[in-house]
C-alpha cells in the first residue's frame, strides 16, 4: 500500500471515527435519560454534544494556543522560521499556515486548526535554538504532514468526544439523585448495572483508541515529511534531540499532548505505560525513518 492510499484510508477512517462517537454520545445520553426516566436528560447531551463540536471546528486553534500563551511569529525575530514554513508550504502545496511562538525551552512544535486553509504551526523557543536549519525543516515539514494529512480536526474532534464522554459518565455517576423510585423493577436493575459498567468503561476505550490513533498518524507524519523534504535524515535527528530534553513543557496539558510532535511531558516511560502514551517511542520513529529493521 503506498503512502497516498494510506492517506486516503485515514481519511475514511477518520469520518468513520467522528460518526462512531457520535452515536456512543446519544447513546449513553439515551442510557442515562431511561434508566432516570427523565428524557430531558438525552435533549440536553446532544445539544451540548452538538455545541461542543460547533465550539471545536470554529476555534479549536484559538484554545489551543491560547492554552499555551502563543503568540505570532515575528518577521524580526523568526524570520528563518517563517521562511521554512513558507517555502515548505509551496512544496507541500499547501496554503501557507499562520505561524506562532510559544516561549518555552522544552523543544517541540504541534499543529492544529479545521482544515489546511485555516491552520497553523506553532514552534516553542526551545525548538528554535535546539535545532540547525535541516532539522528544523523536517519537523516542519511533519507538521504540515499533519495539515495535508487531514488529521488536525480529527485531533481535536475525538479529544472533544472524549472529553464529553467522560462529563456524560461523570453525570451518571454522581447523580444518582435523578433516577425516579418507580423505576426500581428487575429489568431498571440491570440496566442500571449495565449503564454504569458502559459509562465507565467508555471513556477509557475512547482513549485507548485516541492514544491508538494518534501513535499510527505520528508515524504517517513521520514518513509524509520525510517524502517532502527528500531528507529523512533531518526530522531524525530533530526527533533525537527533542527525545534528549526530559523536563516538561510548562504548559504541558492531557487534553493537548497528542498534538504535539513529542510528549510534551516529557521523560522516559515502562513497557507498560507505552499503551498509555500519546506518542509511539522516538527510538521506533527514528528507526522508521532511516528504515531500519525491529
Amino acid at each position: 500500500m503506498s503512502l497516498y492510499s494510506q492517506q486516503d484510508k485515514n481519511v475514511t477512517r477518520t469520518w468513520f471515527l467522528m460518526t462512531m462517537f457520535l452515536v456512543v454520545v446519544i447513546a449513553i445520553g439515551w442510557a442515562i435519560s431511561y434508566l432516570y426516566g427523565r428524557p430531558e436528560i438525552l435533549y440536553i447531551a446532544v445539544g451540548f454534544s452538538l455545541l461542543m463540536n460547533f465550539v471545536s471546528y470554529w476555534y479549536s486553534d484559538k484554545i489551543v494556543l491560547t492554552m499555551h500563551h502563543a503568540r505570532p511569529a515575528s518577521e524580526a525575530l523568526e524570520h528563518d522560521l517563517i521562511n521554512i514554513v513558507e517555502n515548505l508550504s509551496i512544496t507541500a502545496g499547501l496554503p501557507m499556515p499562520k505561524v506562532y511562538v510559544v516561549n518555552d525551552p522544552a523543544p517541540n512544535a504541534f499543529a492544529t486548526g479545521r482544515d489546511k486553509e485555516h491552520a497553523v504551526v506553532a514552534v516553542t523557543s526551545g525548538l528554535l535554538t535546539t535545532l540547525n536549519k535541516t532539522e528544523l525543516e523536517g519537523v516542519i515539514a511533519h507538521e504540515l504532514s499533519h495539515i495535508g494529512n487531514r488529521d488536525i480536526l480529527l485531533s481535536t474532534v475525538v479529544v472533544v468526544l472524549v472529553g464529553f464522554v467522560t462529563i456524560l459518565s461523570d453525570m451518571f455517576l454522581r447523580g444518582s439523585f435523578f433516577r425516579d423510585r418507580d423505576s426500581d423493577n428487575k429489568l431498571g436493575g440491570v440496566l442500571f448495572i449495565v449503564g454504569i459498567v458502559l459509562i465507565i468503561l467508555s471513556p477509557i476505550v475512547a482513549q485507548l483508541i485516541h492514544f491508538a490513533i494518534s501513535r499510527k498518524r505520528e508515524f504517517l507524519a513521520d514518513a509524509s515529511g520525510a517524502l517532502l523534504t527528500r531528507y529523512p535524515e533531518g526530522l531524525a535527528d530533530a526527533l533525537k534531540k527533542i527525545s534528549a530534553y526530559n523536563g516538561p513543557m510548562m504548559t504541558a496539558n492531557n487534553s493537548t499532548a497528542h498534538l504535539f510532535i513529542s510528549n510534551p511531558f516529557g521523560g522516559k516511560v515502562g513497557a507498560i505505560s507505552k499503551l498509555f502514551m500519546t506518542h509511539p517511542p522516538m527510538e521506533e520513529r527514528v528507526k522508521a525513518l532511516m528504515g531500519e529493521k525491529e
